[in-house]
């Protein structure tokens, strides 16, 4: 059991993360601590990602070794044109076969699918351009209330709700007169 638990110790770690993550954006009462809290959570999100598409003894997908010789070979033979497509597309489902263990008799060399990886590069940019933009919307925030606690917020626009609504029922009051 004891095995079970520290061979997938990456796993508890992002649990972990992502508990912390998720409590900060609930209980901070703080904009921007609710922002990190979700920054937190988004990481924890890639990793989990990340560690689902790590192969054990694979590599980055970068032919070398006897099957970048083979790539070579082919290019030798001066097969261009369309057969040059139906080799890439071979060697894509070789490679795939290797990285999965289907065999892989095409490649000696086992490569992890880099498709993963690019998906979570391309969270992060937009994880950042997001926590930018919400950091934006905090400091539009705290030029107009002049904090950036939420209960703070919620009180004065509470207190401008009720003045409104006063003043309102006192107009109404002065035009039924």
């Amino acid at each position: 059991m004891l095995e079970f638990i520290l061979e997938r110790g990456n796993y508890w770690a992002i649990i972990g993360l992502m508990m912390i993550g998720l409590y900060i954006s609930f209980a901070a009462t703080n904009l921007i601590k609710r922002l990190v809290g979700l920054g937190l959570f988004q990481t924890s999100i890639i990793l989990f990602y990340i560690s689902l598409s790590r192969i054990d003894g694979g590599t980055a997908p970068i032919l070398f070794g006897k099957d970048y010789g083979k790539s070579k070979s082919h290019d030798k033979a001066g097969d261009h044109g369309g057969e040059t497509a139906a080799y890439g597309e071979e060697a894509g489902h070789d490679a795939f076969d290797a990285a999965h263990g289907y065999g892989g008799e095409g490649l000696e060399n086992v490569y992890s699918n880099p498709l993963p990886h690019v998906l979570m590069l391309t969270a992060i940019v937009v994880g950042v351009a997001t926590l930018a933009v919400g950091l934006a919307i905090i400091v539009r925030i705290r030029e107009a209330y002049g904090t950036v606690e939420t209960d703070e917020i919620r009180a004065m626009d509470l207190e401008v709700a009720i003045s409104e609504a006063a003043a309102e029922a006192e107009e109404s009051k002065a035009g039924a007169v």
